[in-house]
């Protein structure tokens, strides 16, 4: 038997493309007291590892309380519940390890297209004009 044959009923078919720059929300399952709850982490990709397969990770990071809080999560761990984009960066780095450093204006990235349509209105105007 081929080792992908053992690893591929523990892949998530249901992961987005992340990548370093974008904004992700991640929904993990919290265990306490004999009850589960899912807690949300929303923040920045600084890293992508460990390509697409069973061990592929990211880093996320966020300011919480003035204070910077990095997290790894394995993406096809089974505490995941989901991962969502908030937002797309273009960035022009593979690790943006350099934005624990940096000060604001530093790390301000630029805006990618993202799923962002034209409203009709704006069309109309533009028509008009």
């Amino acid at each position: 038997m081929q080792p992908q044959e053992f690893i591929q009923p523990y892949l998530k078919q249901n992961i987005p493309d992340v990548w370093p720059g974008d904004t992700v929300k991640v929904y993990q399952k919290i265990k306490e007291e004999g009850k589960e709850r899912i807690q949300v982490f929303e923040g920045l990709v600084l890293a992508r590892k460990h390509g697409k397969g069973v061990s592929a990770t990211i880093t996320v990071r966020r300011i919480s309380q003035g204070v910077g809080v990095e997290r790894v999560f394995p993406v096809h761990s089974p505490t995941i519940e989901k991962i969502e984009v908030a937002k797309q960066a273009k960035v022009r780095r593979a690790k943006l390890y350099y934005v624990r450093n940096a000060k604001q204006r530093k790390t301000n990235l630029k805006a990618k297209e993202f799923g962002v349509a034209v409203a009709p209105a704006a069309q109309e105007k533009t028509k008009e004009a």
